[in-house]
């Protein structure tokens, strides 16, 4: 059988995807999908990506939206002082032994956005 190597997009509704597309990548380094050939698309470094269906009723984020992103980092503490310099509200930030430490932000949307610093192995 032949498997799935990686994850070649992320894909969702936005009310003014542009200006959602220019705030991904002011606050957090994602560039917005190229429309010419000058224009480098985001390439994510190797790492661990999970994919994982969440209950109906889980409260791990908002009940009111149907996804979440989460993005890995490598240093979450300068993010996260960048982010708040940014006036942006980091709302949960936790550590989970053996897999590393979170932290959740919303876009201007309202998404939930969780940053994931893996712990190291």
């Amino acid at each position: 059988m032949r498997s799935v190597v990686g994850v070649g997009g992320v894909f969702f509704r936005a009310k003014d995807p542009e200006a959602l597309s220019l705030w991904y990548e002011t606050h957090l380094g994602i560039n917005r999908v190229p429309k010419d050939m000058e224009q480098a698309p985001w390439v994510s470094e190797g790492g661990v990506t999970v994919f994982a269906p969440f209950a109906e009723d889980t409260d791990y984020f908002p009940n009111d939206r149907q996804f979440m992103l989460n993005f890995r980092v490598a240093d979450l503490d300068a993010v996260l002082s960048y982010l708040r310099e940014q006036d942006i509200t980091v709302s949960r930030e936790e550590t989970m032994d053996g897999i590393g430490r979170f932290a959740r932000i919303h876009d201007p949307e309202g998404n939930p956005v969780e940053l994931w610093e893996p712990e190291n192995r």
